[in-house]
């Protein structure tokens, strides 16, 4: 998985490419304890996602916990095979999906 890190004052945008499983779900979330300070609003954009397991589940849901305390989190650019993992395991009703 390759992580683009884009960030602009409190606003930080991750793109993920690739696949967010057992393997690279730590990737993410040592990215993410270490850019998340100070950061206001989060974007994940998933556009070239291709496969998101429970472990990379765990990580999203740990990253919104974290969010709803300090700002907002969105993700985007849902590819349909993750938009039916998210669907399936009820990701859908508390993620902010665009």
């Amino acid at each position: 998985m390759e992580i683009i890190k884009e960030s602009s004052g409190t606003d930080l945008t991750l793109k993920l490419q690739g696949r967010l499983d057992t393997a690279t779900a730590p990737e993410l979330e040592r990215e993410l304890k270490d850019s998340l300070g100070g950061v206001r609003a989060l974007t994940l954009d998933l556009e070239r996602l291709e496969y998101i397991s429970s472990a990379g589940l765990r990580v999203l849901l740990s990253a919104q916990k974290t969010m709803n305390k300090q700002g907002s989190m969105v993700v985007r650019n849902v590819c349909p095979m993750v938009k039916e993992v998210f669907d399936l395991t009820g990701f859908s009703d508390f993620l902010t999906i665009q």
